[in-house]
């Protein structure tokens, strides 16, 4: 067998409890917020401009909602395989349910299977393809070709059609961030759509490659070189990759949140001080992404460690607004006061634990320091279910919607898991997409 028919074996023998489905039912509702959010931005207006004059199939309302779910930076994160699986899989499986009139059990198992796929692949890529490929766009057509798959209930031989096909459009560079370009969100777009259209062509017995994954000119060996393929099917009783999924809790690149965390707790213990200087210990890929000491957008400031810990030690928080014009000219001078380095205590961690230290020194030299080895909303530090709905509703107030639509969407999304979760409920939850 191939790795990729493995895979697919693996993934359909795993057992899914009542706790599994809820659990989905809750990341589902945080990409439907993030997507809904992602609306009331400029490169969410653009492409909602864009896809009023584009056709209205499963796989263009996939591309369009992924994009979105991506734009803020407060989407999912799978650590051991860097990928944001939510913001790729949730659109593509609420896209082809609405289409196919599947029931909620069968989107959530559907979410599930779409997680397990992206996030074991992208383990296995290993941390050189990180540093030129963005994991979530390439590992990203992987996940939502099973989770279609699961959908259009394919044969295990269509369902490697689908993979294969699906892998061969596998794409995605980090050049936008030299200029913060906005091409990111449609890296999770397209890996949306690029599994639907492959499990679809798949149902056609439309062929792709068995080895798509660890052939001659596979994807192994044409983006990683130190890949990792035995980790594709390792250890296949292990829970859902879905469990081991960490929510954000601030609207900022995941590499800037143990610091964060950190410096948060010394916003309280400072109590005013005047900061002369500030020193941050990180790993190798937080400064690859994140080493922007005076960011020029807000963007870019969501990319820049300094720019957060700024903002988490001057207001004891990081929000939507932190990141604004008016935010990034009044932090400028304590960003200026700001140095990061690599430390061995977490570079040598990652990627299974994405830990920082922040140390701070007063003008009247005092010195406090924080350290994380993981950040809130990591599975060992898990967002409680009253903290995820409380995300979802500040997202989904920044979408503009009041308080009884939000709570309406709320209910019907965490209803999902129920037997009598019928078509009708699937469609009031896409319908809210529009």
């Amino acid at each position: 067998m191939t790795i990729t028919q493995q895979l697919i074996t693996l993934i359909r023998n795993k057992a899914v409890s009542d706790g599994d489905l809820q659990r989905a039912a809750f990341f589902t509702l945080d990409a439907i917020a993030n997507t809904l959010a992602g609306r009331n931005s400029e490169p969410g207006k653009k492409l909602l401009t864009w896809a009023a004059s584009q056709g209205c199939d499963a796989g263009r309302k996939a591309l369009v909602a992924g994009s979105l779910t991506h734009i803020l930076e407060t989407d999912d994160l799978h650590r051991a395989s860097v990928t944001h699986p939510g913001c790729v899989v949730v659109p593509a499986v609420l896209a082809l349910a609405e289409r196919e009139s599947s029931n909620g059990r069968e989107i959530l198992l559907a979410v599930l299977q779409g997680f397990e796929a992206m996030c074991r692949i992208g383990m296995a890529v290993g941390p050189a393809h990180y540093r030129i490929w963005h994991n979530t766009a390439t590992c990203g057509p992987f996940g939502s070709a099973m989770a279609a798959a699961c959908l259009l209930k394919l044969s295990d031989e269509r369902a490697m059609y689908a993979l294969g096909n699906a892998g061969t459009q596998s794409s995605g560079f980090w050049e936008f961030l030299e200029t913060g370009a906005m091409s990111k969100h449609l890296h999770a777009g397209r890996a949306a759509e690029a599994g639907i259209v492959a499990a679809d062509l798949a149902l056609l017995d439309f062929t792709g490659p068995p080895q798509v994954l660890e052939g001659d000119k596979g994807f192994f060996k044409a983006t990683c070189e130190d890949a990792m393929p035995e980790l594709v099917t390792a250890e296949p009783n292990l829970p859902w990759q879905l469990s081991n999924t960490s929510i954000k809790p601030w609207p900022c690149c995941r590499h800037t949140h143990p610091a964060i965390d950190a410096a948060l707790e010394l916003h309280g213990l400072l109590q005013g001080k005047e900061v002369e200087t500030v020193h941050i210990d990180t790993y190798q890929a937080a400064m690859d992404v994140c080493d922007r000491p005076q960011p020029d957008s807000e963007y870019a400031a969501k990319f820049s460690l300094y720019h957060c810990v700024a903002a988490a030690l001057d207001a004891g928080e990081v929000v939507f607004d932190s990141f604004s014009e008016t935010s990034r000219s009044r932090l400028k001078s304590l960003r200026e006061r700001i140095t990061a380095v690599v430390a061995n205590d977490y570079d040598s961690n990652y990627p299974v634990t994405w830990g920082s230290a922040v140390t701070v020194v007063t003008c009247c030299g005092e010195r406090f320091s924080a350290q994380r080895q993981g950040a809130k909303g990591d599975p060992e530090l898990a967002l409680s279910d009253d903290e995820m709905i409380g995300k979802a509703k500040m997202l989904l107030a920044h979408a503009g919607l009041n308080n009884e639509t939000a709570q309406q969407i709320i209910n019907a999304v965490l209803g999902l898991p129920k037997t009598n979760a019928s078509p009708a409920v699937v469609k009031q939850v896409i319908a809210y997409l529009r």
